[in-house]
Formats: structure tokens, C-alpha cells, sequence
């Protein structure tokens, strides 16, 4: 074998020297993706308005104001207590210099009595301080206690050291108190520097929504248009304008938050307020927000508000015996024509990903159902004639639903493939709700069948690793055993990219890789969609096969004051060290929780496989589609690593690479 000498090797020494550490907000500028969108700068600048949006929701200001500047900047100001400008205690430097360049720094990080926010929009460490990052200059001025302080900012550096003034009294003098924040957006970092004018009007409308009273303005300097709102009938004003066919009864609205006492297991003040319509036809509105963030991809919120409109409704039927013969009702049933605005208040929300698109918190599921269902069942027991029509409207739903999952399983049953015996399948035929686990191992797949959803959710377990089938013949797949139970299970047959295949015999709606949160189980994961991209891509492109995310490590932490002891989970080291900061921030006694790591699915019980990894409500599934390259060059990256005769290629990939890869040791 050819050796190199020292004198000849080129490639850049390896020592203590290499290891750079990014400081400050260099992380958000060498990934802004990881902290915000880079489509546009909208994310960016919501997170000011949130920030104004807390101190009306603390009850300090009545007044957010949003100016679209002609020189592509915007304005954000509230008429807020104004960002302290005092020297911090222990940094020794002004504290809205701090809040403007520090990562983890915030009010809302102090949840205690006397904490300056009880409820706010997250507690992910970033904030403004993502803002400033990318900006070319960012400008703030906080008007509080008789002063007027200022200082400027430029991709997060301080550029004009704070400055304090006493307020100008008098009609054209300085306002009393609030932040101004104008903010010119650095269009290095994004795909476009316009804002989406139809989101950020959507964005503005609905915290005037959520917090009635409060006057909510838009102002564009272009066309001197200003844009005003101020709702005093909150949620039921909203929902009922912007429905656009008549509800079939008359809305459902209700609110209820935990009082002193109440319970343990939910924080004073934790609750959720709700407008539901339930219409025959035409589309449906649903919006949902946890402490004034608009969650667009929904969450476990929405799944208890779906829970306890389903609980509710199902007794109201049971009740009365409204339910005819062979019908059996599914939550589906109940929430496909209802239209909804949902508004929860949590106090410590764990959303999935820094731009809070979905909430993640397991017990926001439990606290929304809690709260819906006594008060429709109420609704409906004062309301029966209303009731039987909801009932009417679902149990039509139910009908067609398995009307139409009766004749998709007539096609299936003309066929004469017979199904593996390894296969545990579900009661349901319904398609769009069936989900088939490939499940890594038996020891896995027994736990996966105690946990599971007996009605909707499938299990085949798989042993061991499944061929590489990027060079097999689409003729001699089913000589693997695996893999020709996995097409019998799914219902379609092997076939190319340009090929039209059956899927009317499709059996699942969704087809779940799920493997172990290791090295093997990602091996496990690029074998298995290899065989759906090279032999059924066209289930990849409608969007059927989906990645789940199971946790690699579970935190048990004990009860402190009100708060249950919690058990905790977290998809990789980045997540547990995030959790176990939250902890440190509540006041938990350092090393007085556990850490357990999952060597792999197999040491999960099925209650604890089922809440993580299952559960509709709860999981992390990650649907697989095609790269932004296009499928060519998608070929492309495939054959580069599973070729046989590419050795050198995955060689020189990794060479290139190798320095992104983290190694747990």
C-alpha cells in the first residue's frame, strides 16, 4: 500500500488550533437557519413583536405599532414598561445591551414568584438577539422612569454606546414609557429582503385577537397606508367573520385557566381559551397560538382541543343512543368540519424548532382536553336539539369515511398475495388513518405491539439489516425475505420513476421507518429508503414513508414546589443539555434529576415507546420527500453511497465532510 511522507502530505495540520469556538452570535450568523426562517425576514422581526406582545399579555401595554419604513427597515413599538437599561448585577453592563447580544438572556427566563413574565412566547435562549445578528444596523429606545436611553447596534456589535437623556415633557415631548426597535434586516441572510405583507397582516390581526383591548397598527411609509385593529369580542368575532359558509349550530366558544389550588398538576393560570364551528361544507379556518405565538403546524394543543371535542361528543351520542349499528366513531369524525381558534396559555412551552411552528409540550395535550371537554358536555346537555344536529353531521362523517375504506379493501381482497405472518396489522381500513411501523428488531416490535393503537397502527418487525437493494433487479427483489414482506405488508409492488404503478392496493397511509437512535439505526434508515427511493419512488413522491424520531435519552426530574416531578425526553445532546438549562432556570438543585440513555428501542416499555415515539399527539415522524436538487442529481447522491464501485466517491465525500461529524464516544 502507497504511504505518503510528511513532507508530502499537504492536507492542513490537525492540533489544539483547529478547534475554533463561535462566540457571542457567531453561531447565528454561520447557521441562521438553525434559529430562524431564511425565506424572508418576517421570523426575524416577529420575534420583536412578540416581545411587545408580552407586555400587553403582563398587562402593561395597550398599544403595539409596526411601520414599514421605505428604506426596507421596520419599526416595532410598544407603550410597555421599556427594557431596563440599568448595569446587570453580575455582568457589569446595561441590561438591554445584554438582551440584544446575549443568546440566553431574557426576563422570561425568571418563571418565579415576582418574575417579570408568569406566560410568554418560549423560552428558547434567542429572541432579539437573533434579530440583531442579522441586521445591518439595529436601533432601540426604551422610554421608562423619566429617561429616554438609546443605542445602536451592526450585525450584533454595539456601534453607538448607550446613551441616556431625561424625558422631553409637554404634547410633542418624549412618550411616557415603552421600547421603539427599528431593525434594517442584512438581505445576505435570506432568500428574499421583502417581508410577506399577507403574513405579517395575518400575524398583526391576530394579536389584536388574542388580547382584546389592545390596539394593534400597521403603517407602510410607501403608500401611507395605515392598517388599525382592535377586537373587543376576541376569539367569536374572528372566527364567525371569517367563516365563509353558515355554522350548522351556533359556536362553541369557552376559556378556563387553573386557579390557585386547583390542581398540581397545572401551573396558576395555565388554560386555554377556544371558538369551534362546526360546518357541512366550505373550507375550514384553524389557528392556534400558545402565549400569542401562532403555532401554523399545530401541536399537542390541538391535539387536546381534537380530544376533548371528540370525548365530548362521542358521550353525547352514547348517551342518547344515537349511534346506529356498525358505525364506530373516530376522533377524525368529530374534527374534520370543525373550524377553530385556539389560544393557550403555558407557562414553560417546548416547541419543536427555534421558529415555534409547533408545540411540542406533552402535558399542554392534557391541559387543553381537561378544559374543552366539561364545557361542551355542558354546552350539549343545555343545548340538546344542537347536540343531536353535531351528532347527525358526525355519524354521516363515520358513514362515509367507512364507506369509502369498505371499497378500497373489496380491490385489495381480489388479490392473492398473502400477508406475513410477521406482520401484526391494524382493525382499520381507512387509509389516510393506517400507519405501518418497520419496527428494528423483535425485542422493539414486541414493545411496539403492547404500546400501540390496535385500530389504526401496524407493526412488522425486521431482523437484522435489510439488503442494499440500489443494484438489485427489481425481478430478484422478493428472493429477500425482507424485503418482500415489507411490499406484501405495504400492498404495492416493486417498480422505476417513470412507471404508473397500482397504488390503489395500498394499505397505509403512512409507511414509518423506525429504528434506534444509534449508529446502527441510522444504517438501518439509509438501507430502507434506498429500497423506497430506487424500487417505490412513487410512494416517496405522494408522501407516504415518513422517519420516526424516537429519544435517545429520558430525564427524570423530581417535584419542586407546585411543579410533579416530570419525566423528560430528548432526541439527542443538544436537546438534553437544552433541558436540563431549563431546569437549572426553574430552580432544580443541580444533579438532583437522573439522566437514562436508550441503548435502543428494545429497553422501552410500550407506554414510554407509545408517549414519544406512537402517539399521534406527542411523536416527532418526519415526512420524506425529495431533495431541493431534483431527483437526477438525487440518483446522483444515492449512487455516490450505496454504489458497490464507489468506494473512492464515498472516500472523497467523507474527506470533505469529515469535520462535520460529531463522534460520541
Amino acid at each position: 500500500m502507497a504511504t505518503k511522507s510528511p513532507a508530502s502530505n499537504t492536507a492542513p495540520a490537525y492540533g489544539e488550533a483547529s478547534i475554533r469556538v463561535l462566540k457571542g452570535l457567531e453561531p447565528v450568523k454561520q447557521r441562521p437557519g438553525m434559529y430562524t426562517r431564511t425565506d424572508n425576514p418576517l421570523h426575524m422581526v416577529q420575534e420583536v413583536i412578540d416581545n411587545a406582545a408580552d407586555e400587553a399579555l403582563a398587562g402593561h401595554g395597550r398599544r403595539i405599532g409596526v411601520t414599514l419604513h421605505a428604506d426596507g427597515s421596520i419599526t416595532v413599538e410598544d407603550d410597555g414598561r421599556g427594557i431596563p437599561f440599568g448595569l446587570h448585577p453580575e455582568e457589569g453592563v446595561p441590561v438591554v445591551e445584554i438582551v440584544f447580544t446575549r443568546l440566553h438572556a431574557g426576563g422570561k427566563f425568571d418563571k418565579g414568584a415576582g418574575g417579570a413574565y408568569s406566560f410568554s412566547g418560549g423560552l428558547h435562549g434567542v429572541g432579539v438577539s437573533v434579530t440583531n445578528a442579522l441586521a445591518t444596523r439595529l436601533q432601540v429606545s426604551v422610554f421608562r422612569e423619566g429617561q429616554v436611553a438609546s443605542l445602536a447596534f451592526s450585525g450584533g456589535d454595539v456601534i453607538e454606546a448607550l446613551a441616556v437623556r431625561p424625558r422631553a415633557p409637554g404634547a410633542g415631548g418624549d412618550r411616557r414609557q415603552g421600547t421603539t426597535v427599528r431593525v434594517w434586516p442584512d438581505a445576505r441572510y435570506f432568500d428574499s429582503p421583502d417581508l410577506p405583507r399577507h403574513e405579517l397582516v395575518h400575524l398583526l390581526r391576530s394579536k389584536a385577537v388574542l388580547m382584546p383591548g389592545v390596539t394593534v397598527t400597521l403603517h407602510t411609509e410607501k403608500t401611507a397606508e395605515t392598517l388599525t385593529w382592535q377586537y373587543q369580542g376576541g376569539l367569536r368575532d374572528y372566527l364567525a367573520q371569517s367563516l365563509t359558509h353558515d355554522a350548522l349550530i351556533p359556536l362553541f366558544e369557552g376559556e378556563h385557566h387553573a386557579s390557585a389550588g386547583e390542581t398540581e398538576n397545572f401551573a396558576e393560570g395555565e388554560g386555554a381559551a377556544w371558538c369551534v364551528a362546526f360546518t357541512e361544507e366550505g373550507g375550514l379556518l384553524r389557528e392556534s397560538y400558545v402565549n400569542l405565538i401562532p403555532t401554523v403546524a399545530g401541536g399537542t394543543h390541538e391535539a387536546g382541543l381534537k380530544d376533548g371535542l371528540f370525548g365530548a361528543v362521542k358521550g353525547f351520542i352514547e348517551l342518547h343512543s344515537l349511534l346506529p349499528k356498525g358505525v364506530k366513531l373516530m376522533p377524525e369524525d368529530v374534527f374534520s368540519r370543525a373550524s377553530f381558534v385556539l389560544s393557550a396559555k403555558v407557562l414553560d412551552p417546548q416547541f419543536q424548532g427555534q421558529t415555534k411552528e409547533r408545540l411540542n409540550s406533552r402535558d399542554a395535550l392534557r391541559l387543553v382536553a381537561t378544559s374543552v371537554k366539561p364545557a361542551l358536555e355542558l354546552w350539549l346537555s343545555q343545548h340538546v336539539e344542537h347536540g343531536r344536529k353535531l351528532a347527525e353531521l358526525v355519524i354521516r362523517q363515520a358513514q362515509t369515511r367507512q364507506r369509502a375504506s369498505q371499497k378500497v379493501e373489496k380491490k385489495k381482497g381480489s388479490g392473492v398475495a398473502v400477508l406475513p405472518g410477521k406482520l401484526t396489522d391494524c382493525e382499520s381500513r381507512d387509509l389516510l388513518a393506517n400507519e405501518l411501523f418497520l419496527v428494528e428488531g423483535d425485542s422493539a416490535g414486541g414493545s411496539a405491539k403492547m404500546g400501540r393503537n390496535k385500530e389504526t397502527q401496524a407493526i412488522l418487525p425486521l431482523r437484522g439489516k435489510v439488503l442494499n437493494a440500489w443494484e438489485v433487479e427489481r425481478d430478484l427483489l422478493f428472493k429477500n425475505n425482507e424485503i418482500h414482506d415489507i411490499s406484501v405488508a405495504i400492498g404495492v409492488d416493486p417498480h422505476g420513476p417513470a412507471d404508473h404503478p397500482d397504488l390503489s392496493g395500498l394499505r397505509y397511509g403512512k409507511v414509518c421507518i423506525l429504528s434506534d437512535a444509534d449508529v446502527d439505526g441510522s444504517h438501518i434508515q439509509v438501507l430502507l429508503l434506498t429500497l423506497f427511493f430506487r424500487h417505490f419512488p412513487r410512494l416517496v413522491e405522494a408522501g407516504h414513508v415518513y422517519i420516526a424520531k424516537p429519544p435517545l435519552f429520558r430525564v427524570d426530574a423530581p417535584a419542586r414546589g407546585k411543579k410533579p416531578a416530570l419525566k423528560l425526553y430528548a432526541l439527542d445532546e443538544g436537546e438534553l443539555e437544552a433541558i436540563l438549562d431549563k431546569l437549572r432556570k426553574e430552580g432544580a438543585r443541580e444533579g438532583s434529576w437522573s439522566i437514562s440513555r436508550f441503548k435502543g428501542l428494545g429497553e422501552m416499555s410500550a407506554e414510554q415507546l407509545w408517549d414519544t415515539t406512537l402517539n399521534p399527539d406527542t411523536r416527532r415522524l418526519l415526512q420524506v420527500r425529495w431533495g431541493e436538487q431534483g431527483f437526477e442529481q438525487t440518483v446522483g447522491l444515492f449512487n455516490r453511497l450505496m454504489g458497490k464501485g464507489e468506494a473512492q466517491a464515498r472516500r472523497d465525500l467523507m474527506e470533505l465532510h469529515g469535520d462535520s461529524v460529531e463522534v460520541d464516544i
